[in-house]
């Protein structure tokens, strides 16, 4: 007995499950009355809503009605129904752009290409008022033909999302790929943010692996702030001359794709009317539809959670997970968490909590201990607590047991240390 296909909104015919997150699925289809194959990104309303994610999907549906280039992957159309959201987008088949480099390196007339196309689609994004704020391989696809198509437009930023300072403050992008100023929360221009992951992306073609990677992810933050990398021994001069531009740790003086674009490398063979020839459509009011659509932007009072933080994101999706980095509440058997105070201050926070305690602290550098006087049940508690600085004005705490009763730290740690460092967090 043959199954019936399935028809969404009367318009496409499903086909097979392309992949799956957490949220949503992403399945092909075919336009019942054009015979267009795309791709239907099926979200769901009632998980998005619970964890107040419906700014974000706005977000993106905005950004990509404003983004209309040969090397984005095209929104079509947005629908809804009472428990999904539907993204009709353009169909890639050629998968990642991660998938050809996992086999190796690339040679340089590839690997300009691919940059070319890369920067011609950023540089269009820049111009709209746009940031991806989340370039990386794996969010670069193939079509057909082999020319790049940019996706997944989640973590963007419209020009409008800047602070009064001008500067966009939110921490976000996968961490091999993110520029130092990010990490550092002091603010950042999306321009340059951009640069720094296109910087990654070309060095990478080139040399076939990350040239910020360690498996300590505190050490690989380090690399990132001092721009600490080393090229392979065949990798071609200018292009060597043009990634340590764009991986410049000084955002102010790390080149623009404007300079990017007239470097000699660059130009050869480059078609300077690619972008020239695009318009984009004018915003058109998108969100109408789903408003209208079983009250779909409506948010319970209950699920009133606020926005997931750039980092929760970022695990849903691939790449390196940090998530456990920047929790504040306490998991396993350590507890981490970040501050903007200044080193004396988070050491002192700790004398107070053993003074308080009555343990005995003793410091080596950045690493504290704190230790008890009498045995437990498993002996003597003993505690570490290691400040790392990322930069000057951002640290990471973590806090650990070095010997002694587990339940006994864990009580600690939940009635005691926390409470005490709520204010420097």
């Amino acid at each position: 007995m043959e199954h019936k296909p399935v028809v969404l909104m009367e318009r496409y015919e499903l086909g097979r499950l392309l992949g799956k997150g957490t949220f949503a699925k992403v399945y092909f289809a075919r336009n019942i009355k054009t015979g267009m194959s795309v791709a239907i990104k099926m979200i769901d309303k009632e998980k998005v809503m619970k964890v107040g994610m419906i700014e974000q999907i706005k977000r993106e549906i905005s950004v990509m009605r404003l983004v209309k280039h040969p090397n984005i992957v095209q929104l079509y159309e947005v629908m809804a129904s009472k428990s999904k959201v539907y993204f009709v987008m353009e169909h890639v088949r050629g998968g990642e752009l991660f998938n050809k480099v996992s086999k190796g390196k690339l040679n340089e007339d590839a690997a300009k290409m691919y940059f070319k196309q890369l920067i011609s689609a950023v540089d269009f994004c820049h111009s709209r008022g746009v940031y991806h704020r989340d370039l990386k391989l794996e969010n670069i696809l193939l079509d057909e033909n082999g020319n790049i198509k940019v996706t997944d437009f989640g973590l963007s930023a419209l020009a409008e999302s800047k602070c009064q300072d001008g500067m966009l403050h939110t921490t976000c992008g996968t961490p091999a790929y993110v520029a130092p100023e990010v990490i550092g929360k002091t603010g950042y221009d999306g321009c340059k943010a951009d640069i720094w992951s296109c910087g990654v992306i070309l060095y990478v073609l080139l040399a076939g692996y990350l040239p910020f990677y360690d498996s300590n992810l505190i050490e690989m933050y380090r690399k990132i702030v001092k721009a600490e990398f080393k090229y392979p021994s065949k990798f071609p001069i200018e292009a060597r001359r043009l990634v340590s531009k764009m991986l410049d740790p000084d955002p102010s003086t790390r080149i623009s794709v404007t300079k990017i674009m007239q470097k000699p490398w660059f130009q050869i063979g480059f078609d300077s009317n690619t972008r020239k020839a695009e318009t984009a459509e004018k915003e058109p009011d998108v969100f109408s539809s789903l408003e209208s659509s079983s009250n779909l932007l409506e948010r319970p009072e209950r699920d009133k959670l606020g926005d997931l933080n750039a980092f929760d994101i970022i695990s849903l999706s691939a790449g390196f997970d940090l998530s456990c980095l920047f929790e504040k509440k306490y998991q396993k058997k350590e507890l981490r968490i970040t501050s903007m105070q200044p080193l004396q201050t988070i050491i002192s926070k700790f004398e107070d909590i053993a003074k308080k305690l009555r343990l005995q602290l003793t410091k080596e550098g950045g690493l504290l201990k704190m230790e008890g006087s009498r045995e437990g049940r498993k002996g003597v508690l003993s505690i570490y607590a290691e400040i790392f600085e990322i930069t000057p004005d951002f640290h990471l705490v973590e806090v650990k047991k070095a010997r002694g009763d587990t339940l006994e730290y864990q009580k600690v740690v939940t009635e005691d240390i926390q409470p005490a460092l709520k204010d420097i967090v």
